[in-house]
């Protein structure tokens, strides 16, 4: 007479430690030890079914299986692709109407959403479920990807050369321990009680309340950041202005990161190299941006060289990536209620390679649309340089006379 109940006390002691094939193979042997009757008793002691024994039975007559390995070869249901032959086919023409992507590549995407997708095959007679729709997807070599700016249409032949022009003169002013900086103006900000882009962590379910619409608040008005990062001391300065972004905010601003960071660091300076872009209130062909840089000139006593980026090329200026974007990142989520939240955010940047950003609130007006005279032009001390001159000049004090440098 086989003992049920032993049978099933010891299962019970060792059932929550065996997977599928060790609980097969255990009441396999228990059914072989205990003999004729044995799969029969087993079953009923254990609830395990008599077919399951018998596999285990099986299982003990042949060899091992691989290591990790719970079900012999055969087991577990057959994959959707050898049951379903044209599941593939028909994904493919599901997807290929919104497909995008050179089609030359082995990597594309798609930008229908899954369950669009399963809907689509389930109209074509297919029964899937996302999981496997997801899972199929990527192993046919499509992948769902943010777009990426990579066009920049036609670009000027001299970019790469005036990329390596900028560096030499950067290497050069730095091992001379004469400063180097990179300026631009930042996006304008909206003031008052507008969303920003980013989320920051806040108590579940209490988001920042803001306005629905972003129509410029009339009393608050805007801000305008202009940033000066100096690349050799690793140090950022941002004037906040209130008025126009033009080329006299952009000197005052220069002017301003001088007296305050720029001359204590670099007492025995005796020119200046500045890096910007080709457009805006500091672009290259803006004639008071010239005008006021030999202005900046006559009161320091010191050259200010300017190398201007190509056309197309602002997010290659160092100040885009190393100020600009961190700046961003410490005020993500984070309304812009006032001129001095403006300010007191972008003073309180820091980054763990050491950077450190002042900033300042400028309320002076700057008028747009002044007319520079070209009898202004023609008393500038400027000079340009041999590799194209309307990007790189050099503008010296007034007491100096004009010439060509290398």
């Amino acid at each position: 007479m086989i003992d049920q109940n032993a049978i099933r006390a010891r299962f019970e002691c060792v059932a929550a430690h065996l997977d599928e094939r060790d609980r097969r193979i255990w009441a396999a042997a228990e059914a072989r030890a205990a003999g004729y009757g044995g799969i029969l008793a087993v079953s009923l002691a254990t609830k395990v079914a008599r077919s399951t024994i018998g596999r285990g039975l099986k299982d003990l007559d042949h060899q091992p299986l691989l290591a990790g390995s719970v079900r012999r070869a055969g087991g577990g249901r057959p994959p959707l692709i050898l049951t379903d032959p044209t599941l593939i086919s028909d994904l493919q023409r599901v997807i290929e109407p919104t497909l995008m992507g050179d089609p030359m590549r082995p990597l594309l995407w798609v930008s229908k959403s899954l369950a669009k997708i399963v809907l689509a095959l389930k109209e074509l007679n297919h029964s899937v479920s996302k999981n496997t729709v997801s899972r199929l997807i990527e192993e046919i070599g499509y992948l769902r990807l943010v777009v990426r700016k990579t066009d920049e249409r036609s670009s000027h032949p001299d970019r790469e050369a005036q990329f390596e022009y900028i560096n030499q003169q950067a290497t050069a002013f730095l091992a001379a321990e004469q400063p180097v900086i990179s300026v631009d103006t930042k996006k304008k900000e909206l003031i008052g009680n507008f969303k920003n882009a980013g989320s920051d962590y806040r108590a579940r379910g209490c988001p920042e309340q803001v306005r629905v619409h972003d129509f410029i608040d009339p009393e608050l008005g805007k801000a305008v950041p202009y940033g000066v990062y100096d690349v050799g001391a690793n140090t950022g300065y941002v004037s906040v202005g209130v008025d126009h972004d033009t080329a006299q905010f952009a000197v005052n601003s220069i002017r301003a990161w001088w007296l305050l960071m720029g001359q204590a660091r670099y007492p025995n300076a005796q020119r200046l190299m500045i890096s910007a872009d080709g457009g805006g209130s500091n672009g290259s062909r803006v004639r008071m941006w010239k005008l006021e840089l030999q202005k900046l000139a006559d009161e320091l006593g010191i050259e200010i060289y300017v190398c201007h980026y190509p056309p197309g090329c602002s997010k290659w200026n160092k100040i885009e990536h190393r100020l600009f974007c961190h700046i961003t990142q410490n005020w993500r989520g984070t309304p812009l209620t006032s001129r001095m939240a403006v300010v007191e955010l972008i003073a309180g940047t820091k980054t763990t390679t050491g950077l450190i950003v002042r900033s300042e609130l400028d309320t002076r007006e700057y008028p747009s649309g002044i007319k520079v005279s070209d009898a202004q032009m023609a008393d500038l001390n400027i000079s340009g340089s041999q590799f194209h001159p309307d990007w790189n000049y050099r503008i010296s004090p007034n007491s100096e006379e004009a010439v060509i440098f290398e």
